[in-house]
């Protein structure tokens, strides 16, 4: 894949700057190894784009991506497939684990040695035995299907968006059980975690609005009103700074620990996944409009 080019886009008060490069087919999910700086794009022609170098088949269109930055491994839930396909580092396939129908979102605990996987299609979670590379076991929740998952490895929980439900449905690790539910905004998808401050970002894809739940108490703290729906949220643990793709056809910034919207950048398109590279603080954002992923820098 070669770079595009550079586009600088400059709002009051910033002066950003985006670099477009080539991925595959209309991309939709991306990680990043900030340990690295390795960036991993899920695209529509059942490929993991590894930006500025190569595609990987993975036999199924990528929904949802994560990365173990201790090992360095790549975890792709493909909802058709019903698969979780393990890259290492460099693209290499390591595996393929059948973990049932409407396998779509997935992230890792990686002191555990686990994937947690939730179907889209039902309320049920494969957890992923990451060294085997087999589940270990098969959970049952609450809901219809579950849109976004986020694991917090410090306080062992993880939390799973259920778009039909409104709500968050939230997983402990250690006993196997769901153990909450925390009424949010409308079709709640992407989740993003401030580890620090216990504070869960949740992206509702049907309203004008993110979620912020206190994790210490379970509930819905307030809301953040934004310029048009979101889907996918990513947090900077450093600055406590918050970027989602529900900007005015871009990306909107919010100072986590204010609540307040603090810029927005218009990118000329609806984005898709967007992530944080932790060390340089790098916004990434796919585009699948011009199947391209965009890195923003100093916004």
């Amino acid at each position: 894949m070669a770079g595009l080019g550079a586009l600088t886009v400059a709002p009051a008060g910033a002066a950003p700057r985006v670099t477009a490069v080539r991925v595959g087919r209309e991309p939709g999910a991306v990680a990043v190894n900030s340990a690295t700086g390795s960036v991993y794009v899920g695209s529509g022609d059942g490929t993991v784009c590894l930006a500025g170098a190569r595609s990987v088949a993975v036999g199924g269109e990528p929904t949802d991506l994560a990365v173990d930055e201790t090992s360095g491994r790549v975890y792709v839930a493909a909802r058709t497939a019903g698969t979780l396909t393990v890259l290492d580092a460099d693209g290499t396939l390591r595996s393929v684990v059948p973990c049932g129908p409407g396998a779509a979102v997935v992230d890792v605990d990686s002191a555990g040695n686990r994937a947690y996987v939730g179907s889209g299609l039902g309320a049920g979670v494969a957890v992923v035995d990451t060294v085997a590379c087999v589940v270990a076991e098969q959970l049952s929740g609450p809901g219809q299907g579950f849109g976004g998952v986020r694991v917090d490895e410090a306080r062992q929980l993880a939390y799973f968006a259920s778009a039909h439900t409104d709500s968050v449905e939230v997983l402990d690790l250690t006993s196997g059980e769901f153990v909450s539910t925390i009424p949010v905004g409308r079709a709640p998808a992407g989740l993003a975690l401030h580890e620090a401050s216990n504070t869960l970002y949740v992206a509702n894809s049907a309203i004008h609005h993110l979620s912020v739940v206190d994790g210490a108490t379970r509930a819905e703290r307030t809301t953040i009103l934004l310029p048009s729906e979101a889907s996918s949220v990513a947090v900077h643990q450093a600055s406590h700074t918050v970027y989602a793709n529900g900007g005015p056809d871009g990306l909107v910034r919010i100072d986590g620990t204010t609540g307040s919207v603090t810029g927005t950048l218009p990118l000329g398109v609806n984005p898709g996944g967007v992530a944080v590279d932790q060390r340089t603080g790098t916004v990434l954002v796919t585009d699948p409009l011009h199947d391209q992923l965009l890195l923003v820098r100093e916004f």
